[in-house]
């Protein structure tokens, strides 16, 4: 009865351990892994400074006051959009999205005799999609294509640059660009911690 009892115990201790062992190993991965980003470094865009700000208000108040008569079919940037409502990996993805979309308005703004306001704050908004990138393109891409909300937004921006008028591409992006460089950049910048 006593070598019985020894040997139950001895086996309960073995299950134990391995159980514990397997519970140590964590989770199962996902198709998407959040570590995935942490090769990306984005912490240094988690504020720009005061000068690179400056240039983007300055750029801003003045494309606003040359703004002509506009209206849109869709909003490209809703107002109940947030970053937070997607997983960590798809928020770079989606903000990718939203500088190239930047980008190519503002380009164009430029190019339209904006003159000169618009060279500093396209050299950041250029150094910061080239990072985002180079990011997203070396992610795996084994895993699932985009559902749910980051296809809904990734495809409401597509739409947006093939339907909207000039007008309303403008407006959209310079009335959504402090969104874009302070809440939609540091959440992407601070990875889990953006809740």
């Amino acid at each position: 009865m006593e070598l019985e009892l020894v040997g139950s115990c001895t086996w309960v201790l073995v299950l134990v351990a391995a159980g514990l062992s397997l519970a140590s190993a964590g989770p199962a991965p996902t198709s998407k892994p959040t570590t995935a980003w942490t090769d990306c470094d984005f912490g240094r865009f988690k504020s720009l400074s005061p000068r690179e700000l400056e240039a983007f208000k300055k750029a801003r108040d003045t494309l606003e006051n040359s703004l002509k008569s506009w209206s849109c079919i869709t909003r490209p940037f809703p107002r109940n959009r947030d970053l937070r409502q997607l997983q960590v990996w798809e928020r770079p993805v989606a903000l990718e999205a939203e500088l190239a979309l930047t980008l190519k308005v503002l380009g164009t703004m430029a190019d339209a005799s904006q003159g000169d306001i618009l060279d500093r704050p396209l050299h950041t908004l250029r150094h910061m999609h080239s990072e985002l990138q180079a990011c997203v393109s070396a992610q795996p891409t084994a895993g699932p294509q985009p559902q749910g909300r980051l296809h809904h937004w990734l495809h409401r921006l597509h739409e947006a640059s093939r339907k909207e008028s000039q007008g309303c591409l403008e407006a959209s992006v310079l009335f959504n660009l402090f969104r874009l460089l302070k809440k939609d950049l540091e959440c992407v910048a601070s990875g889990d911690l953006c809740v």
